[in-house]
């Protein structure tokens, strides 16, 4: 376990723009340490947020796109190419534009896909390929992710763990299929807390007056049931990426005044 770090941004948009030059370095460097890198990539507003300003860097040439594995956090379960799935949103803001191997984009099943409606088979299919991409080198059955993206919602919820729902509790698991969600849609995929603590460095992002709580809560010693924020941090490093809306309920003594 890792003790966060925070980090807090002028607004959004430099929150944004600072995360994706964070997200290139970090990429580049496993590249070269490597030969490839994998991301676990987040949706919401901060998430596309991020692969838009991605998208945008002159930078984003440094990094060799069919060398990189990309996973995701969680998934609404509804139909192929409906816009509010993570995975849309995802190629609109960047992966319609880069060059990646297809191969490597490792999607979350939609509803109508090969396991019909059933979510939890779709849950299962994901942590079997999450298990045949774990190496020996790795610290359980999932692969050791560079970078694992969390979006902080306004209730503490990160990925589709939501507070005291029977899926934050979950211990074994790596992947679960999760029902009755208290944000719409209901039916969602999830990766759990012990796939995402499998990572190498958790950055979670809350940008906005609506996540001053939700960020003052997970970093105060909340538990994780009840703040499931609170329970999501890496191997190596935790990075708290927030705006000074965000950050307006926090302890100043939490981050460094002169933080950009």
């Amino acid at each position: 376990m890792s003790a966060p770090q925070v980090v807090v941004h002028r607004d959004k948009e430099l929150m944004a723009k600072a995360a994706a030059a964070r997200l290139i370095t970090k990429i580049v460097d496993a590249q070269a340490a490597r030969g490839y890198a994998s991301v676990v990539l987040t949706g919401g507003r901060n998430g596309n947020g991020l692969l838009a300003a991605l998208a945008e860097a002159p930078a984003r040439d440094a990094v060799d796109w069919s060398r990189l594995d990309l996973w995701w956090g969680d998934e609404r379960f509804l139909p192929e190419g409906d816009p509010e799935r993570n995975y849309t949103q995802a190629r609109e803001a960047l992966l319609d534009s880069v060059p990646l191997d297809p191969a490597r984009v490792h999607v979350m099943a939609p509803s109508d896909g090969g396991y019909g409606n059933d979510a939890d088979a779709a849950a299962e299919a994901y942590a079997a390929a999450l298990a045949a991409a774990a190496g020996p080198e790795d610290h359980g059955p999932v692969p050791s992710f560079d970078v694992l993206l969390l979006g902080v919602g306004p209730d503490t919820h990160v990925a589709s763990l939501f507070p005291e729902h029977p899926a934050t509790r979950e211990t074994e698991r790596t992947v679960v299929g999760v029902h009755g969600a208290p944000k719409p849609p209901p039916t969602r995929i999830s990766l759990t807390l012990p796939a995402i603590r499998a990572a190498r460095e958790v950055w979670l992002l809350a940008a906005g007056e609506d996540k001053a709580n939700a960020a003052a809560m997970a970093l105060s010693g909340a538990g994780e049931i009840q703040a499931p924020a609170a329970g999501a941090y890496g191997r190596s490093r935790t990075l708290w990426l927030l705006d000074e809306a965000a950050a307006s309920q926090l302890p100043r003594g939490l981050y460094p005044p002169a933080s950009a």
